[in-house]
């Protein structure tokens, strides 16, 4: 086999007769002639910058991205079916430090040892985010950049305060809506009462900001008009949403046109959001001015539910980032545990002490009703108080107009 090999390289090579002295000389002479000049013609042109170019990003070739997720080439079992959602916006680096707690696990345990929340452990190591909820203070702030949150299923946008002379109080994050991206700019509006939106309006900052001016004779009409009236113009109302309803924006919903959609409602007027917070989480202002006292505003929820708010809670307008978050696939049992979440155990996998499907012979919980390992009946039966409309009863949620849908029934738009 060595010899083989020796003999084809020698055939591969074919050997061709050397030129003659003369000729390899004005060669050697033409060639340099020709650099010369080369080298001079580009001694008098601009030198180009000596940065590179970045080349394009390329995918890797295991990778496939379709439809705004990313697949990977079965190579393994464990990347078989891992689905996960593309973001090439997001922040790659660390979080902003001083926006940031420490946090100390506790496996689902309380002060004295007992588990009171199951399948919970291990995990890898993370900080808390501290999120502004109540966003009191206004001022344009610029979004510097979107990062992900292990402590949520939305991402969460770092911002910054312009022209704020105290340097504890310029960082702050929010949670990031659909579609924002650094460079935007968001404000809140959420301690704007009556008085403050006609000053708003008519105010040279704001005339100069968005540009537009009202009449003297409209200006004169408006200002009558909002004296006989409690709240704002209708005018000043225009001008008001038409540049301030925006995606990121605070506002209390008095404010805040019917129809818009929203998320990060508070349920309180000086409270922090509540409800709608999680990924791809919105709801819809229907009516103002209903209920008790006409003090209340309706806001349809994402699980079909209408309830009373009242109108000097705040919400912010978009819809929550991530949409995609629920059609993810994490590809393996791993990592779930990378997540911090313990196996699950079927109660009928355990003894009769721990589970109330548990102990017997074989696979059977004895003919029982489903139930959870505290003893309620799952499956269907109602756990929720109802609310007072519903078979008057005295203990129900009287906020709740129309409560969500259950079973096989449809969701009405």
């Amino acid at each position: 086999m060595f010899h083989l090999t020796r003999a084809l390289r020698r055939t591969a090579l074919p050997s061709f007769p050397s030129a003659p002295l003369s000729l390899r000389l004005a060669s050697t002479t033409t060639t340099t002639t020709n650099t010369t000049t080369t080298a001079s013609s580009t001694s008098t042109a601009p030198s180009p910058s000596r940065t590179p170019a970045r080349p394009p990003r390329k995918t890797a070739p295991l990778v496939r991205i379709s439809g705004g997720f990313k697949t990977y080439k079965p190579i393994t079992p464990s990347i078989r079916h891992l689905r996960q959602p593309v973001h090439p916006h997001l922040w790659r680096g660390k979080p902003f430090r001083l926006l940031t707690l420490s946090k100390r696990k506790t496996g689902g345990r309380n002060s004295t040892g007992r588990i009171v929340s199951r399948h919970i452990g291990g995990g890898h190591k993370r900080r808390l985010r501290t999120v502004d909820f109540h966003r009191f203070e206004g001022g344009v702030r610029d979004v510097v950049r979107i990062e992900y949150d292990p402590g949520r299923s939305a991402h969460i946008a770092l911002l910054r305060k312009r022209n704020d002379a105290d340097p504890g109080a310029t960082w702050s994050y929010i949670i990031a809506p659909a579609g924002l991206r650094a460079g935007d700019t968001v404000e809140s509006f959420r301690t704007l009462d009556d008085a403050g939106v006609r000053r708003l309006t008519q105010s040279k900052e704001f005339v100069e900001r968005f540009g537009g001016s009202l009449s003297a004779e409209s200006s004169a009409d408006d200002e009558a008009a909002s004296k006989t009236t409690a709240g704002p113009s209708s005018l000043d109302l225009g001008l008001l949403r038409m540049h301030t309803v925006r995606p990121g924006n605070v506002l209390p919903l008095r404010l805040i046109p019917v129809g818009t959609i929203i998320h990060a409602l508070s349920l309180k007027p000086k409270g922090p959001a509540r409800l709608l917070r999680a990924a791809g989480s919105f709801g819809q202002l229907i009516s103002h001015s209903s209920g008790p006292g006409g003090k209340y505003a309706q806001v349809r929820l994402q699980s079909g539910e209408v309830r009373y708010v009242l109108m000097g809670c705040s919400a912010t307008v978009g819809t929550v980032s991530n949409e995609q978050h629920h059609l993810r696939s994490l590809g393996k049992a791993g990592r779930s545990r990378w997540l911090g979440r313990r196996p699950h155990v079927r109660g009928v996998a355990m003894n009769a002490k721990d589970h109330p499907h548990g102990g017997g012979r074989g696979k059977s919980k004895g003919n029982k009703h489903p139930r959870s390992i505290w003893g309620w009946l799952t499956k269907g039966k109602r756990t929720r108080k109802p609310k007072i409309g519903n078979a008057g009863h005295k203990h129900g949620n009287t906020l709740v107009v129309r409560e969500r849908t259950r079973g096989k029934t449809t969701r009405k738009a």
